[in-house]
């Protein structure tokens, strides 16, 4: 029975030297355990959650740096334009606007990167599930 963990995490090391793996199953491979579908799921969402965090922590040092807004406001304030709601307080200066425009546009791709992660083991299990039932 093939290794469903190493497939799962994408690297193979072997002999001092990384081989890439495919991080899904081919098409001719069998649908995966729900054991194993559920470990897929586990390690998208906590890739998700980093890329969360990563990006609401570069909001909060943004505008805590070039905002001069506190702690707490500059949590709020990022976790809002992270979450696609706007800015909460105003920005009073040339450096806090483009910061907060180039944080906009960040958060809009971040958002579309962890949807996708969230989406993809999903999508992928549907699809392959149709190609086992054509063949």
């Amino acid at each position: 029975m093939r290794n469903h963990h190493s497939a799962l995490c994408g690297l193979a090391f072997r002999e001092n030297s990384v081989k890439l793996r495919p991080v899904y199953e081919h098409r001719k491979l069998p649908l995966l355990s729900q054991a194993a579908f559920a470990w897929r799921v586990a390690h998208h969402f906590v890739l998700a959650t980093m890329v969360l965090g990563i990006g609401l922590g570069i909001g909060v040092v943004g505008y805590h740096v070039f905002c001069g807004l506190g702690w707490v406001d500059s949590l709020v304030n990022a976790s809002m334009i992270l979450g696609g709601m706007g800015p909460v307080d105003p920005l009073h200066t040339d450096g806090a606007k483009i910061f907060a425009s180039f944080y906009a546009l960040f958060s809009g791709l971040a958002f579309l990167g962890i949807a996708s992660l969230m989406i993809v083991p999903f999508a992928h299990r549907i699809l392959h599930k149709f190609h086992l039932d054509e063949t």
